[in-house]
């Protein structure tokens, strides 16, 4: 194991430029903080190398560098920095299960990292991110997903072109709409589905709603409006996970 101690180090530099999105993607490398989020990403087996403050009682056959609590508050940009944290392989893999969830412009990492976590609970196999999206390699991503990041097929791509794929497939798509979408409550889920969220602010555009074969949206009292969009997605997610299918 290797110890560092400056803070002018070229590792170290290396390691705090991932927190910048152009270098995560020139690098294809992200990071990870904290030991769950560590201890999933060794799970999944995408982990290039360890940085830690204290020799961890797993991970031994990584590289490991041992640095000071200053480096690792530089490192992590946390208040209160980790012991650990994982230099990580990007992983995007493009397979497309039934149950697929395409994210439209989401651009709070918050609530992406909390729809992955919530898509991982009710049983999608699949998302797809629109170019607008907030980077998935980002590090509040990472953390409110807790995790679960690694569990799912996750890829960026223009979400017209994919609802062809899908509907070439045997897809049924639907998409939130709060002002005319149907009930809820009133749809019957088929097996091969996918649904769309859209951007905070602006729900979806208006292009990919009219290649929506269903609009939803969900019951609510006459003086609330509408949902943070990572507690909507939640809601609808849990409904079609109940639901017995076509």
């Amino acid at each position: 194991m290797e110890t560092i101690k400056s803070l002018t180090n070229k590792k170290v530099k290396d390691w705090v430029k991932l927190k910048q999105k152009a270098d995560r993607e020139q690098t294809g490398l992200f990071l990870v903080a904290g030991e769950h989020l560590v201890l999933e990403a060794l799970k999944h087996k995408v982990i290039k190398e360890l940085i830690v403050t204290q020799i961890p009682a797993y991970g031994n056959d990584l590289p490991q560098y041992q640095v000071t609590p200053e480096i690792m508050k530089k490192i992590s940009g946390l208040i209160s920095p980790p012991d650990i944290i994982a230099v990580c392989y990007k992983k995007e893999t493009k397979t497309i299960g039934n149950q697929v969830l395409l994210l439209d412009t989401i651009q709070d990492p918050g609530n992406l990292g909390t729809i992955i976590r919530s898509a991982v609970a009710f049983g999608i196999d699949t998302i797809v991110l629109s170019p607008g999206c907030v980077d998935l390699y980002n590090d509040k991503v990472i953390r409110a997903s807790e995790g679960m990041v690694f569990h799912l097929s996750i890829f960026r791509q223009n979400l017209l072109e994919i609802i062809n794929e899908l509907k070439t497939n045997g897809y049924k798509i639907y998409g939130t709409d709060v002002h005319q979408g149907t009930n809820l409550k009133q749809i019957k889920f088929p097996i091969k589905k996918a649904l769309i969220i859209g951007n905070e602010g602006n729900g979806v555009n208006q292009a990919i709603t009219a290649a929506c074969d269903i609009r939803v949206n969900i019951p609510m009292v006459a003086n609330c409006e509408s949902l943070n969009v990572a507690m909507a997605t939640t809601i609808i997610l849990y409904e079609m996970a109940g639901q017995n299918h076509e």
